[in-house]
């Protein structure tokens, strides 16, 4: 028999081997045939308190695509949320569909009855696909939504506190890898220029670094270019380019078998979720080249600790002052992983592991 594919062999599991290979407590299958909807709740862990985390709408090419991109992003909201010392337990939704054409109130308002259903276990949030106006629709059906506009007492768009807390962790690494964290004439690739992308490479050009940006929308390339005066480099190019920092802030598994050791920089940090295709595998080979890798559930915790901040009654100032303290948390990371020999994604996983076991002795799931 012909070795399968990586992705035929994720095919291949069951729908149950999934699920309890990341260690989910619930994941929950929405189908409506009046509206279109196939959606995904991955409900990961609720240790720590509810289960927040985004809804992401996208054209996947299989279920078990989906399925295996949420179950993967809600882990890492257990994660997000533990390392960055926020009362919450991590979750995530995916809407399979193709968001410009697909994407509909009744849809949305569906959607949201699902989440109703959940009893407060999960609060969804605005991620890829989605904006803060769909946050609405769902908020007519259920409280339990967060990332809602300005106007209704919300956080509006997290994107710019998102790409704050990633310069933060770029910044933190740089501070590691020269011993200044001035970015300042370093030279930086970012890929992927949507609404967090696009915010960093405006931090970026403030600070005169010298930036490369890839995205598969030459308009959005275009209009970024020109304001920031960036170099537009090619999707599968910019892997190749002999820069400083790589921030990957498009989709995840971008640093993977055929990527890993094309590339030339000494730190990766972007906002993107899930950079590494195989944590293990993947991470120990930067480790092996000596590249410092801000692992990205630490550095882009800046939009769900905007969320939460609306939990708790929203405040941007304090957004922020929360989202700036990525940068000790990440030198703590780098700092960590070179005294144990391990790589950063592993420190960064066994420290946030640590905290949900520490609070399992005082509280049960939510």
């Amino acid at each position: 028999m012909a070795e399968l594919k990586e992705e035929e062999v994720q095919r291949e599991k069951s729908v149950f081997a999934q699920i309890s290979e990341y260690n989910h407590e619930k994941v929950v299958f929405c189908h409506d045939k009046d509206t279109g909807l196939k959606a995904i709740i991955a409900i990961h862990n609720t240790v720590l308190g509810p289960a927040l985390g985004g809804t992401r709408m996208w054209q996947y090419a299989s279920e078990a695509e989906a399925l295996e991109d949420v179950l993967k992003l809600s882990r890492s909201m257990t994660y997000k949320a533990a390392i960055s010392g926020l009362n919450l337990g991590g979750g995530k939704a995916v809407i399979i569909g193709d968001a410009k054409k697909d994407k509909n109130e009744a849809l949305l308002r569906k959607f949201g009855r699902f989440i109703k259903n959940l009893n407060g276990a999960y609060i969804t949030a605005e991620d890829v696909g989605m904006t803060t106006k769909d946050m609405e629709f769902i908020r007519m059906e259920t409280e339990h939504v967060s990332g809602l506009p300005e106007s209704m007492g919300g956080g509006g768009d997290p994107s710019p506190v998102v790409a704050y807390g990633t310069y933060m962790g770029m910044k933190a690494a740089a501070k590691k890898v020269y011993g200044s964290d001035s970015l300042e004439g370093r030279t930086i690739s970012v890929q992927g220029v949507g609404n967090v992308g696009g915010y960093l490479v405006e931090l970026l050009a403030k600070e005169k670094a010298h930036v490369y940006i890839a995205d598969i929308y030459e308009d959005r390339l275009k209009e970024v270019s020109s304001k920031y005066k960036a170099k537009i480099v090619g999707m599968d190019e910019v892997y190749d380019l002999n820069v400083d920092i790589h921030a990957p802030c498009a989709l995840g598994g971008t640093i993977n078998d055929d990527t890993v050791n094309r590339l030339k920089c000494q730190i990766i940090a972007g906002s993107a979720n899930n950079q590494l295709r195989d944590e293990d595998v993947h991470g120990a080979a930067l480790q092996e080249r000596d590249i410092v890798y801000a692992p990205d559930f630490l550095i882009n915790a800046g939009g769900l600790i905007n969320v939460y901040s609306e939990l708790v009654g929203y405040n941007r100032e304090r957004a922020y002052a929360q989202t700036e303290r990525i940068y000790s948390y990440t030198l703590e990371i780098l700092n960590l992983a070179e005294k144990e020999g391990i790589s950063t994604h592993l420190a960064a996983k066994q420290l946030a592991e640590k905290r949900i076991e520490s609070m399992a002795k005082v509280r049960s799931t939510f």
